[in-house]
């Protein structure tokens, strides 16, 4: 009997969910973010299944047989075992299974084959597997200890870039015109109360504007965008020597940053090839099918 699967990529600013008949993706859908967080799995699990729902329906189902989540956040067991819960009183899948986004991504890229996954979203990591089946991680620290390259990082740098130049202990740059543009804040003091109130998401989600004018020509928005590819190609490289591993090792980019010809994409990728013993891939990775893929597995 053919059974429904239903995968779902679940991030800071998107949430990804695809419905398979055992065979192909049959129907797609797409929401805002639901990474997940402590004490806030019931609010995650919401917006999960309003977009499982979406993608049923354009499917023509009313339900799955299996619902396999990768989401951002998901880490630790206890946050795992709040959304499973959380999304089995929902009601769109007999069995829930509730992995982290990293994983689901290592299916797409490399199916259960060794190889490394650099993600960034409104957060960075990396992990690898080794060819005995493995599992290691570097970075996810959080925007409070970590997160170099992630979108929240290149906010954060934007903001300080913005603050220097105001005070003329750094070039004029066209990043004041965009971030205030972008937060909707008529000056520097209007961006200063913005910014005291500001999620690391809303932080994050400068990054695009502040790539976008590094593309343009800005020195300054330049240099946070090279500080960026520089630390996200650093996680694959210093990832390599904790596994069990021959060279060259596959490495796969991911995340709301590094989707399909994004600008911090191609400058990862330059990062990547030249370094020996990496072999960068170039084709973006669909975290969709890979949980659609361990799904199948289940």
């Amino acid at each position: 009997m053919t059974r429904t699967l239903i995968g779902v990529d679940v991030g800071g600013s998107k949430t990804a969910a695809g419905v398979s008949d055992g065979d192909q993706v049959i129907a797609r859908a797409d929401g805002p973010g639901a990474a997940l967080r402590p004490g806030r799995a019931l609010a995650s699990a919401a917006t999960v299944a309003e977009v499982v729902r979406q993608a049923l329906a354009r499917a023509g189902r009313l339900s799955g047989d299996i619902l396999l989540v990768g989401a951002a956040g998901a880490g630790r067991e206890p946050e795992r075992d709040e959304l499973r819960k959380a999304l089995r009183a929902e009601n769109v899948a007999e069995r829930v299974v509730v992995t982290t986004d990293i994983d689901i991504a290592l299916a797409a890229a490399f199916a259960d084959g060794p190889g490394i996954v650099v993600s960034a979203g409104t957060g960075s990591v990396a992990v690898g597997r080794d060819r005995s089946g493995r599992q290691h991680r570097i970075g996810g620290y959080g925007w409070q200890m970590g997160d170099e390259g992630s979108g929240y990082a290149i906010g954060r740098a934007a903001l300080g870039a913005v603050s220097r130049a105001a005070d003329g202990r750094s070039p004029r740059t066209a990043l004041t015109e965009r971030v205030l543009s972008a937060t909707r804040s008529e000056d520097v003091d209007a961006l200063v109360r913005w910014a005291a109130g500001a999620s690391p998401a809303e932080v994050a989600a400068l990054a695009p504007p502040v790539l976008e004018t590094a593309a343009a020509g800005d020195v300054l928005a330049q240099g946070i965008a090279d500080y960026a590819a520089r630390e996200l190609s650093q996680l694959a490289i210093c990832l390599v020597p904790m596994m069990e591993i021959d060279p060259p090792v596959g490495v796969a980019i991911t995340g709301g940053l590094l989707g399909a010809d994004t600008s911090l994409r191609r400058r990862v990728l330059v990062r990547l090839t030249e370094e020996p013993g990496l072999q960068p891939i170039e084709t973006p990775v669909d975290p969709v099918l890979g949980a659609l893929r361990l799904a199948a597995a289940t």
